[in-house]
This record gives structure tokens, C-alpha cells and sequence, in this order.
């Protein structure tokens, strides 16, 4: 209970509604609210004029976080009551300023990894990159300072499976647990490629030799090798973070190992509108996996494409040698369009563009998701039959253009970026799933 005669400020009927939201969503009402409440009380004692003048301002005092905009647009006295608008100023808002205010209590920092694909989402947020500084001690440890306080901000934290993968990851934990343990109210991991994806199940390999003894036995055994794509949810978990976005996993079921929410987002929509706006015939193209795990993949694009679709079945010997391919399909005076999620060491989808050259393809291109390219693919991609190789940026490839010039590269940061602003704001990501957002 107040002093007798003291006044109380009431919020308006609407601020009490937040309280079971989002905590950041809930704040950011609970300021605006407080925001239509100060500039009510500061027109109240104004005339008739000034009081419709305030509601049409209310726009421009809130978009520049003034409160007292609204009350000092209007002129002091109330004399001009016949014509309200002439006492109305429309100062000019600052898009940079408006998207900030749209978008409180976020930061986004980059680790070492990809900095370029971080600079290009804040760019289409409107924001600022956070401040943080990495290096390492003479003992290669890894060392992480958070430059500014991220109190209660919603965080976002850039950085993909690319480079030294094992440093980044290191490097990748410590900036969530940093994060966490300085009361980020959540910390979102931004992982374009996600690490060790290829290790989410055991194989049935084992020995060389062991494996020539069991050949008169139907007995299969699987080898002794660990899931790892498991270990690293696990650790993401444990280091802190609340939230994982991704694109293009190499098997979607890693999403199951997971606690938290996974957003998986997809490459496609990027890829139809390249193939729509860069192959002249691509009315008479096919849509090639290079093996029988990406079916699913192509027979989407097929499908939105309204063409046909292709897969080849190949066997290996052991990791990175493919020992046979067979095609399925009819390829022959066709535009052949490999897809597939990622490429390492090319040696897959270099032998599969022989093979659809041999089969009667006209042309051969490849679009793949992740072009890692380790090793020699860069060598064999120059000496193979593609017109083009086309990977997105979730992982650099300023060298790899460079070094090859038959590789393109497709920007999916506004992927990224808008998938950031939607979970932010508490709103569906699934738009993205089908739709370019530009």
C-alpha cells in the first residue's frame, strides 16, 4: 500500500499478459508498454488537437526508443485544435537505428572459423558483430574473452565444422560455456556444417584379415567404432547451449541426439533458384544422387522441378575408395545434375560424372551443400568432365574458387540470418524450409 495521495503508474492491460512468453519476447513488450505509457502521461494535459496528435506519432516515438518524442512533437499550445497534423514533426528514422529497435537483447559473436559468413548475417539483421577475442597460449590451448556483457541477451554463436575442425569445435564450447556462465539468457549455436556428421553409426566393416576369414560365413559383425556425431550433441549439451541451428545434416536422424532443439535447415530452395536461373535447359536436365542415402534429397528437388531423377548405387572397399558405381536411370542426351550434401575428397562424384558421360549426358553439374574438399579434390575436379561445381558457403571457399575455377558458390547467410531473427522472435522457422528469403 502507497502514501495517502501518492500516484501510481498502471501499465496497460496488455503488459500482464506476457508474463508466461518468452522471457526476452515478454521484456521487449514490457519496455514498449512502459514506452505508451509515458507518452500518454506526457500528452495528457494537452488539448483535444494534441491528444490525436500523440496517437498518430506513436509510431515515429517508438521506433526512435524516445518516449519523449511523442510529447515534444506537439506543439505547446492548444490553440491549433482544427488542424492537428500542421503540429506534428516526422523526423527521419534511421533504418539501422529502427532494425535495432526491433531486435533488443541479441548478440551475435563469430568464432575463428568462418567470419566471413558471420559478418554477412548481422549485415542482414541490421546489427553490430559482438566482441570477443580468441587465441591461443604456448601450449595450443584455446582461450576465449567475451568482449561485452551479454546479461540476459539472447546469443547467438557462428561457427561451422570447417578448417582445424577439432580446434574450432574446442574453440566453439568454450564461447557457449563463456556465454552461459556470464547469465546469457540463451545461447544458440550456429553450426552451418555440423562436425563429425559422417560418424553417426556403426558400420558393418571390420579387419581386412578377419573379414577374408568370415567370407564362407553369413554372419555380419560390426566394427568397433564409435558414434561421434553422438559425443559432440553431448558435448554442445553439457558446455551449455540451449538451441542448435544447422543446415543440411548428413543424416537428419542427428537430430534425435539431441536434448535441445535442432533446426535443420535446408539448402534446396537456394538450389532451385541457381539451377532455374543458371542451366538454359534445365526443362531437360535429370537429377542425379551419387548414392542411394541421397534418394530422398533429389526425388524433392525432382519433384519441384517437375523432371526426372537419377541414383547410382556404389560399394566401397574402405573410407574415401569407391570400389564399383551402378547407374539407375536414363540419362542418355540429358542435362545430368548431381546433388548431394557434401563432397570430401570428390572422389564419389568425380567417378559418378564418368559414368553419366559414358551413359550419354550432354552436360554434368554438381551442386553440393558442404564442399569440403580435402585432399586431392581439387586436382580431380579440374580434370573432370563438370560445367560447373556449385557448393554453398557454409564453408569458405575464397581458396577453392581461387585454386579451381569451375566451382561457384551459393550465399545462404540470409538463410541463416532470417532463421536467427525468426527464432529471436518467437516465430516459425518452417517458412524457410521451402522458400528463399529474398
Amino acid at each position: 500500500m502507497g502514501r495517502k495521495g501518492s500516484k501510481q503508474t498502471k501499465l496497460p492491460p496488455d503488459s500482464q499478459e506476457v508474463r508466461s512468453s518468452h522471457p526476452i519476447r515478454a521484456r521487449t513488450l514490457i519496455r514498449s508498454n512502459l514506452e505508451k505509457a509515458s507518452v500518454i502521461s506526457n500528452t495528457s494535459n494537452s488539448s483535444s488537437g494534441g491528444t490525436s496528435a500523440c496517437g498518430s506519432n506513436l509510431v515515429h516515438s517508438l521506433s526512435s526508443a524516445t518516449p519523449s518524442t511523442g510529447g515534444s512533437s506537439i506543439s505547446d499550445s492548444g490553440s491549433d485544435s482544427k488542424h492537428p497534423t500542421d503540429s506534428i514533426s516526422t523526423p527521419s528514422v534511421d533504418p539501422h537505428q529502427l532494425l535495432q529497435s526491433r531486435m533488443p537483447n541479441i548478440k551475435v559473436f563469430s568464432g575463428s572459423s568462418h567470419p566471413d559468413l558471420a559478418s554477412r548475417i548481422v549485415d542482414r539483421l541490421g546489427i553490430d558483430l559482438g566482441k570477443v577475442v580468441t587465441k591461443k597460449f604456448s601450449n595450443l590451448e584455446t582461450c576465449v574473452e567475451i568482449g561485452e556483457s551479454v546479461r540476459g541477451e539472447d546469443v547467438y554463436i557462428v561457427q561451422s565444422g570447417s578448417g582445424e575442425i577439432n580446434d574450432n569445435l574446442m574453440e566453439l564450447l568454450i564461447m557457449i560455456n563463456a556465454c552461459k556462465i556470464a547469465s546469457a539468457s540463451r545461447v544458440t549455436a550456429v553450426i552451418p556444417c555440423f562436425p563429425y556428421a559422417r560418424q553417426d553409426k556403426k558400420d558393418k566393416t571390420g579387419d581386412d584379415k578377419l573379414a577374408e576369414l568370415m567370407k564362407t560365413n553369413e554372419w555380419k559383425f560390426r566394427s568397433r567404432a564409435p558414434i561421434s556425431a553422438k559425443l559432440v550433441a553431448n558435448m554442445l549439451s553439457v558446455a551449455g547451449a540451449d538451441h542448435i541451428i544447422t543446415m543440411d545434416l548428413h543424416a537428419s536422424q542427428i537430430q534425435g541426439f539431441f536434448d535441445i532443439p535442432v533446426d535443420n535447415l535446408y539448402a534446396e530452395p537456394a538450389v532451385l533458384k541457381w539451377i532455374r536461373e543458371n542451366i538454359a535447359e534445365w526443362r531437360n536436365s535429370i537429377i542425379v544422387s551419387p548414392d542411394a542415402g541421397g534418394a530422398k534429397r533429389v526425388t524433392s528437388i525432382a519433384d519441384r522441378l517437375n523432371v526426372e531423377f537419377a541414383l547410382i548405387h556404389k560399394e566401397r572397399k574402405k573410407a574415401n575408395e569407391v570400389a564399383s558405381m551402378v547407374l539407375v536411370g536414363d540419362v542418355k542426351d540429358r542435362v545430368a545434375i548431381l546433388v548431394d550434401d557434401m563432397a570430401d575428397t570428390c572422389g564419389t562424384i568425380c567417378h559418378a560424372a564418368d559414368k553419366l558421360v559414358e551413359a550419354g549426358a550432354t552436360k554434368v553439374y554438381a551442386i553440393l551443400t558442404h564442399g569440403i574438399f580435402s585432399g586431392p579434390a581439387i586436382s580431380r575436379i579440374n580434370n573432370a568432365c563438370f560445367e560447373a561445381v556449385v557448393v554453398t558457403n557454409t564453408i569458405p571457399q575464397d581458396g577453392h574458387m581461387k585454386d579451381c575455377p569451375k566451382i561457384q558458390c551459393i550465399d545462404v547467410s540470409m538463410m541463416f540470418a532470417e532463421a536467427v531473427r525468426r527464432t529471436h522472435n518467437g516465430e516459425s522457422v518452417s517458412y524457410l524450409f521451402s522458400n528463399v528469403p529474398y
